[in-house]
């Protein structure tokens, strides 16, 4: 039986973390770039990694899944959500894969494992930017293409910041909680 509320509480909380990616996906504002583009400031990238500091590699579901789901709600982002499902979940799987053993974490190493999660994610991001964005749907020379990407930097880098400097400590703070009402983290 208590392996039984074990599988329970995992599921519940990749829903719960799903849920509350997709949701902070809404908090976003998004602005177009002088090369055929768009760039976003949001508040999501917090929800994905911390997806991965809670969960451990498992956090990438979420985080990917969660993502997808908001994509599939807005006509300009849908026919993108495959590329979001498999960006944003190697963003929460990075986190996780840095939180994978069962060690209590501290704040720094939170802190590292947010800072690669959004590496990741950073890199993938602009490949996707280049290759998909500017060659395959805008049509656009390689160099124009790269001639774009700086113009995606400001808001990666704030989506990136606020990120690493909110997810720890919420990570922190939500395991003391779940440890006090006697739940465990998958």
């Amino acid at each position: 039986m208590n392996q039984e509320k074990g599988n329970v509480n995992k599921l519940t909380m990749l829903g719960m973390m799903t849920a509350l990616v997709f949701v902070s996906n809404y908090l976003r504002i998004t602005m177009p770039i002088a090369i055929g583009g768009r760039t976003s400031f949001t508040l999501a990238n917090i929800m994905c990694c911390l997806s991965g500091l809670l969960l451990g590699p498992v956090g990438g579901v979420a985080s990917g899944v969660g993502s997808a789901l908001y994509d599939l709600t807005n006509p300009a982002y849908a026919p993108e959500c495959w590329i979001t499902l498999i960006t944003k979940g190697i963003m929460g799987l990075a986190a996780g894969l840095a939180m994978a053993d069962r060690e209590e974490p501290k704040y720094g190493r939170c802190t590292i494992a947010a800072a690669l999660g959004c590496v990741a994610y950073y890199i993938l991001y602009f490949f996707k930017s280049f290759a998909y964005d500017g060659l395959l749907m805008g049509g656009l020379t390689a160099a124009t293409a790269a001639a774009a990407l700086p113009l995606k930097i400001p808001a990666s880098i704030f989506n990136g910041a606020v990120a690493i400097i909110l997810a720890p400590p919420l990570c922190i703070a939500l395991r003391h909680a779940l440890k006090r009402a006697h739940l465990r983290l998958p």
